[in-house]
């Protein structure tokens, strides 16, 4: 039996393993908060204004 044939012998359908972790309650906090999103969406607004007045000197 060759490697690949075993690899797809061993694999159980819908396993824990094959899921995502669910979200803890900090990450959910992060995802929900408008003032977090504003605070991220200014900072990486000016990443990319600092980005594109390099690019142009």
């Amino acid at each position: 039996m060759s490697e690949t044939e075993s690899k797809i012998i061993n694999t159980v359908a819908y396993e824990q393993d094959y899921f995502p972790p669910k979200p803890t309650s900090t990450t959910k906090f992060f995802r929900t908060c408008k003032i977090w999103q504003f605070f991220r969406f200014v900072s990486i607004n000016l990443k990319m204004l600092k980005v594109v007045a390099a690019s142009h000197h």
